[in-house]
């Protein structure tokens, strides 16, 4: 068992340490499949939900009538830096902006497509053509009502080259978009498209509003006015911003008066606030999860909800750095990490480990494959065919004079990326590579280091859409400043593969393709795979409507509420 406490001290050369999901993975947004005209989508894989206890998870009974009032308090390690969801590059900025802005779909409860700001929707020709009705009764929040301007508008601004978006692909894959009327519009496909469907996921912005503002300095990205359930009632930079329910959403107001997003730098300060009762929910570490939250005090005041998550961390190299270019010196660096070492000493076994960037259990995922062994002999000998040797009393590798050294990037907020960091810190100088670990704040992070390719390697993570497609992340067009390809991975065979799979809407024939793309990562190595978590929320008791479904827990936020007994901000005044 490794002594992490030990290593930490030793490791002197980080701050602090990201869980990565970011909100520019959500580009990826995935692969829906639709064998025919009018099909139903096909169930997704079943996932491991687990509850505290299945009567105590639900928090209510058949009898009980939701109340209006209470707020929920959440943690967030990051700040949102930009409403505008076409603009956005960060996970949080997307989970705030999906509270505040509607799309014509949207993802049931069991992960399939059913219609939201639309009414109505069809499939015709075979996929190659899209018709949508839109509801009459969605208004935003300054009255004014939301038509097919609103859908055009948001449609032909992403595609606009002068629009700084990384969201812009889908929409271009759209021969054409014509109005049938205020409510309705059809859009055609001259070529079969997989996410064609998923594409009309993304929030209707107000063309009312943001035609008249430079999107670059847009008040707006601060200060939204939206159609969704929640609007933004306040924002203190650095400290809070608070959502109040809308009178005015078409779905009903949301029994939740407000939902208060706290920021907060790292997990462990987090849990403090939790234990306080300052916080009503956050996603536990496994520690918490396993050894903090034991007890009759947590059973009785607090409900553990656990599943696979939609998302796997992993070591990714840059692969414009001479180090990692000679695929022998990546899989030697896969072979020394000992992965099961890292899910056990981070994860506490909380995750399963992963061959590749799809979540094991789902339809895509290549269930042939696994993970490369831990083998630190197979390691040094693919080292010294790539002509790094042990010379000197350094005890590290050398080549051409010089030693086998580099920095692993990431940044603040997880203690479970420090420990994973350290670990293999450790197990890479075994085989004498020598690692530093870096850590930068999030903002610095990712626009001066991430989207630029300043870096030796990261260890970061992504989330993984529940209709997978993996285009935005591992196609050589993303591999460019800003782009999600940000490894700068390159392989012709690949992109032909995803760009196939990307032309059909049928899981039966992309699913060779993927397997297939599977293979060749697994060969090459531009990332280490290291594990996917599991969820691990906790919500206060007294929240109730809370049903654990193969979306997870936070897909009905609108409809949790609090007996009025129990509400702890029974007054809460827009």
């Amino acid at each position: 068992m490794l002594d992490l406490t030990k290593m930490i001290k030793k490791s002197m050369d980080y701050k602090r340490i990201f869980f990565l999901l970011p909100a520019c993975a959500l580009l990826a947004l995935a692969l829906f499949a639709v064998a025919c005209e009018n099909s139903a989508p096909p169930s997704p894989a079943p996932r491991s939900l687990q509850s505290q206890s299945a009567a105590a998870a639900s928090a209510t009974s058949a009898e009980a009538v939701p109340v209006r009032g209470d707020r929920l308090l959440l943690g967030s390690i990051g700040e949102p830096g930009n409403l505008i969801p076409f603009l956005s590059t960060d996970t949080a900025s997307q989970e705030v902006a999906g509270y505040l802005f509607v799309g014509l779909l949207r993802y049931d409860k069991d992960l399939r497509i059913e219609p939201w700001a639309a009414s109505a929707y069809e499939v015709l020709d075979k996929g190659h053509r899209l018709r949508f009705t839109l509801r009459d009764d969605i208004y935003w929040e300054d009255g004014v009502q939301l038509t097919v301007d609103d859908v055009e508008y948001t449609y032909r601004v992403t595609i606009d080259p002068a629009t700084p978006t990384a969201y812009a692909e889908d929409f271009l894959a759209v021969s054409s978009f014509t109005r049938t009327g205020p409510l309705s519009f059809e859009v055609r496909y001259d070529k079969l498209y997989s996410r064609a469907l998923v594409s009309w996921m993304a929030g209707i912005m107000p063309k009312h509003i943001l035609e008249k503002q430079d999107l670059l300095t847009a008040p707006f990205a601060r200060k939204p006015t939206g159609a969704g359930p929640f609007r933004l009632k306040s924002w203190d930079s650095g400290r809070q911003l608070t959502l109040a329910a809308s009178d005015t959403y078409f779905a009903g107001r949301p029994h939740l008066d407000e939902i208060v997003y706290r920021m907060i730098p790292d997990l462990a300060t987090m849990f403090l606030e939790l234990k306080a009762g300052r916080l009503d929910s956050m996603g536990l570490t496994p520690q918490q999860y396993l050894r903090q939250t034991a007890g009759d005090w947590w059973l009785e005041h607090w409900r553990k909800h656990r599943y696979l998550s939609f998302s796997y961390t992993y070591l990714g190299y840059n692969l414009a750095h001479p180090l990692f270019a000679d695929v022998r010196v990546r899989r030697a660096l896969t072979y020394a990490i000992d992965r099961q070492a890292i899910i056990g000493g981070v994860l506490l076994g909380q995750g399963e480990p992963t061959a590749g960037p799809f979540v094991p259990g789902t339809w895509a995922y290549n269930d042939k494959l696994k993970p490369h062994p831990h083998d630190p002999d197979m390691a040094r000998r693919l080292l010294a065919e790539a002509g790094w040797i042990a010379a000197g009393r350094d005890g590290l590798l050398h080549k051409d004079g010089k030693s086998f050294s580099f920095t692993i990037l990431t940044n603040q907020g997880n203690d479970q990326r420090i420990k994973a960091a350290i670990i293999i810190q450790s197990q890479l100088r075994a085989v004498g590579i020598e690692v530093r670990i870096r850590t930068v704040e999030w903002a610095a992070f990712i626009k001066e280091f991430v989207h630029k390719g300043r870096f030796d390697a990261l260890i970061l993570g992504w989330t993984v859409p529940q209709a997978p497609d993996p285009y935005s992340v591992w196609h050589s067009s993303k591999a460019k400043p800003g782009g999600l390809n940000v490894t700068q991975y390159r392989n012709a065979e690949v992109d032909k593969l995803l760009e196939e799979a990307r032309l059909s809407l049928d899981e039966a024939v992309r699913k060779p393709l993927y397997d297939r793309f599977q293979e060749i990562l697994h060969d090459e190595q531009p990332y280490t795979f290291l594990y996917v978590p599991y969820a691990l929320p906790v919500v206060a008791a007294r929240f109730h409507g809370i049903e654990p479904a193969s979306a997870g827990i936070m897909y009905n936020l609108e409809r949790w509420w609090v007996p009025q007994a129990q509400q702890k901000h029974p007054q809460v005044t827009p």
